[in-house]
C-alpha cells in the first residue's frame, strides 16, 4: 500500500464527482435510444479520437505493460509496436466506410443490426449470434476493468479486494447508466488527455532525476543487460512476468499479432459509427495515432525507469507505475496523476458496458420483444441492461486474476469473431450472410477451444489464440461467403467511391 495523504484522497474525490457529473449533465440531454447508444451521431474529431483511444488502451496500459516491461525489459513491447499499427489501419480503412454503412443501413446502432442489413438477413440469426457473441466476450472485458480498479483501490488506500472492485463498479455504473454513449465518449476524453499526460510526466520525471537517458542505460545494463534486448521474452504463467529467456518467432508473431484485434472490438468502432461526419475522420486518425504512439513509448518507459529507480521488487509488477508517481512527485501531483489509472479503467469499461448494453436493448429486446418500443422505452431498457451486464462482470471479477490474462482474451475473442468480417463486409461486394455466420462462428469457437488444442501444436504451441481465430475465421467467411447464399442486392461497396467530404450514395446493381 502506497503512503496515502489527503490530498490523494480528496484529488480522487473531486475526479470521479466530475465523472458523475458529466452522466447528470448528458442526462437531461438523452432524448432518444440513438442518442443512448451512439451519442445521436455528434462526436467531433477530437472527441471521437480521444474517446476511442482511451476506451481501446484500459487499465492495462498504465499496469499490465509497465508491469510487463518492468519484469522483463523491453522485449515485452513487441505488443506496442502491435498496436500502434493495428491503431492506424483501423482508423484509416475501417472507420470511414464503416461510418458511412451503418448510417445508410437504416441508421444501424450496434453492429449485429448493421451486420442484419448489410447481409439482408431476414432470418435475423445473424443479429442473434454476433449480439451474444458481443454479450458474452464484454461480460468478461468489463470483469478485466472491475479486476483492474480493485487492483488500483486495494493498493492506494489498504482496502480488501472485494470492497475495492465494488468501488469500481459502482462508480463505473452510475454514470453510464444516466449518460449512455455521450457520457461515456465525453468522460473518456477527457480521462484519454489525462492517461497521455500522466505517461508524458512519469516517465519524464524519472529519466530526469537519473541524470538522463545515459543514466538510465547505465543503471538498465548494471542490473541486467537483454534488459534491452528486443529478443528478450516476458514470460507470464501464475499473475507474474519473468524474463522467460529468448524470444522465439512464434512469441514475436503473438505479440504483433495483438494489432489484428482492432479490426474487431466494438466499442472501438462504435466511436466510428459515432463520429460527425467521415470528414472528420482525417483528423481524427491523426490524434488517434499520435496518442497511441505517444503513451505506448510512455508505458514501456515507466517499466524501464521502474527497474532503474524502485530499490525494492514489487510484490504486485502491475503497480510499477502508481510505485513511480508515489515516489516521484508530490501529493497533490501524485494525486492528478494517480487518477490517471483510475482513468484508464474506466474509459474502456463504460464503453463496454454502454456497447453490451446497446446490444441488448437493440438485438434482442427491440428486436424479438417489443417491435413498437418508444425510444424512452428503450432509453430504459438500455440502463437497466448496464446494471445487468455490470452485476455479471462484477462476479467474474470478484474471482481476481491479472489483468493483462484476462483482456488478451476478450481481445482475441473480439478481435477473431468481428475482424476478418467486418473488413469484407466493407470491401467485398459478393460477400454473403453465410459467409458473415461463418466467420463470426468460427472466429469465437477457436478462441474458446484454442486452450485445448494449443498443446498439440507442437513448434507452434503457445501461439496467441487471435491468430488461429482470425485465419479460420477469414477462411470459413471466404469459402461460405463465396459458395453459400447470394449477395446483397444492394452495391455497398460502390458508396465510398465519392470524396470523403461528399455525401455518399447507394446505388442498386
Amino acid at each position: 500500500m502506497i503512503n496515502v495523504s489527503a490530498p490523494i484522497v480528496t484529488t480522487f474525490v473531486v475526479y470521479l464527482i466530475a465523472m458523475v457529473a458529466i452522466g447528470i449533465w448528458v442526462y437531461r440531454r438523452t432524448h432518444s435510444f440513438t442518442d443512448f447508444a451512439l451519442g445521436g451521431r455528434k462526436l467531433n474529431a477530437p472527441t471521437a479520437a480521444l474517446s476511442a483511444q482511451a476506451s481501446d488502451m484500459s487499465g492495462w496500459l498504465l499496469l499490465g505493460l509497465p508491469g510487463a516491461v518492468y519484469a522483463a525489459g523491453i522485449g515485452a513491447t513487441w505488443i506496442a509496436v502491435g498496436l500502434a499499427v493495428g491503431t492506424y489501419l483501423n482508423w484509416k480503412f475501417v472507420a470511414p466506410r464503416l461510418r458511412t454503412y451503418t448510417e445508410r443501413a437504416k441508421d444501424a446502432v450496434s453492429l449485429s443490426a448493421y451486420l442484419e442489413e448489410r447481409f439482408e438477413d431476414r432470418t435475423r440469426m445473424l443479429r442473434i449470434v454476433s449480439a451474444a457473441v458481443i454479450v458474452v466476450f464484454f461480460t468478461v472485458y468489463v470483469a478485466s476493468g472491475l479486476v483492474a480498479g480493485g487492483v488500483l483501490f486495494e493498493e492506494m488506500f489498504g482496502m480488501n479486494f472485494e470492497l475495492a472492485v465494488t468501488i469500481s463498479a459502482a462508480v463505473i455504473v452510475v454514470y453510464t447508466f444516466l449518460g449512455g454513449f455521450l457520457a461515456v465518449s465525453l468522460t473518456d476524453a477527457i480521462q484519454g488527455t489525462l492517461m497521455f499526460l500522466a505517461l508524458l510526466a512519469i516517465p519524464l520525471v524519472g529519466i530526469g532525476l537519473l541524470g538522463g537517458f545515459g543514466a538510465l542505460n547505465d543503471a538498465l545494463n548494471d542490473q541486467k543487460p537483454d534488459l534491452l534486448d528486443m529478443g528478450a521474452e516476458a514470460s507470464f504463467a501464475d499473475g507474474t512476468w519473468a524474463d522467460g529467456g529468448s524470444l522465439s518467432v512464434i512469441a514475436v508473431v503473438s505479440l504483433l499479432a495483438w494489432g489484428l484485434g482492432y479490426f474487431g472490438q466494438p466499442h472501438i468502432l462504435a466511436r466510428f459509427m459515432g463520429i460527425r461526419s467521415v470528414g472528420d475522420i482525417t483528423v481524427a486518425r491523426r490524434i488517434g495515432t499520435s496518442w497511441a504512439l505517444v503513451t505506448l513509448a510512455g508505458a514501456s518507459l515507466v517499466g524501464l525507469v521502474g527497474i532503474a529507480q524502485l530499490d525494492e521488487p514489487l510484490e504486485n509488477q502491475e503497480t510499477v507505475f502508481i510505485a513511480l508517481t508515489e515516489q516521484m512527485l508530490d501529493p497533490w501531483l501524485a494525486g492528478i496523476i494517480l487518477a490517471a489509472v483510475l482513468a484508464a479503467i474506466m474509459s474502456t469499461a463504460d464503453s463496454q458496458l454502454v456497447v453490451s448494453s446497446t446490444a441488448l436493448t437493440e438485438d434482442f429486446y427491440r428486436a424479438f420483444l417489443n417491435r413498437q418500443a418508444s425510444n424512452m422505452t428503450l432509453v430504459w431498457v438500455g440502463r437497466l441492461t448496464v446494471t445487468g451486464v455490470a452485476v455479471v462482470a462484477y462476479v467474474i471479477a470478484l474471482g481476481g486474476g491479472a489483468v493483462l490474462e484476462i483482456v488478451s482474451y476478450a481481445w482475441a475473442g473480439f478481435g477473431a469473431a468481428f475482424g476478418p468480417v467486418i473488413i469484407l463486409s466493407l470491401f467485398w461486394p459478393r460477400m454473403t450472410g453465410a459467409g458473415a455466420m461463418a466467420g463470426i462462428v468460427g472466429g469465437a469457437l477457436t478462441v474458446v477451444l484454442w486452450e485445448h488444442v494449443d498443446p498439440y501444436m507442437g513448434p507452434f504451441e503457445g501461439i496467441y489464440e487471435i491468430i488461429p481465430g482470425v485465419l479460420l475465421a477469414t477462411v470459413a467467411a471466404l469459402v461460405f461467403g463465396r459458395f453459400v447464399g447470394r449477395p446483397p442486392e444492394r452495391s455497398w461497396v460502390g458508396a465510398m467511391q465519392e470524396p470523403p467530404e461528399a455525401e455518399p450514395v447507394l446505388t442498386s446493381p
